[in-house]
């Protein structure tokens, strides 16, 4: 579980990334389950951008999402969801 502290300073790094995935009308699938995994091994910050063609809640989005990807959700903005995954290799150092 993520701290005050440790969300804010992942909130900080999140805002100079750009939106990696992007969720539209085709929901959750497996594809993208499997894009936001790999992008979490790599990068431990994934922002996604939901398009306004999806017909899910975000709510459910992020639900989902943390569920079937284990990270944990950091904030949501708008339209758009900030996940963190901690990998084997430790990018992001948190405080």
């Amino acid at each position: 579980m993520l701290t005050g502290k440790q969300k804010r300073y992942l909130r900080a790094l999140a805002v100079n990334e750009k939106a990696i995935v992007q969720i539209g009308k085709d929901n959750l699938s497996k594809n993208l389950y499997n894009s936001v995994k790999e992008a979490l091994k790599t990068r431990e910050l994934v922002k996604i951008s939901v398009l306004k063609t999806c017909e899910l809640d975000l709510n459910e989005i992020v639900i989902e999402l943390c569920a079937n990807t284990n990270a944990q959700h950091v904030q949501t903005i708008g339209r758009t969801i900030v996940l963190y995954k901690q990998s084997k290799d430790k990018i992001i150092k948190l405080p």
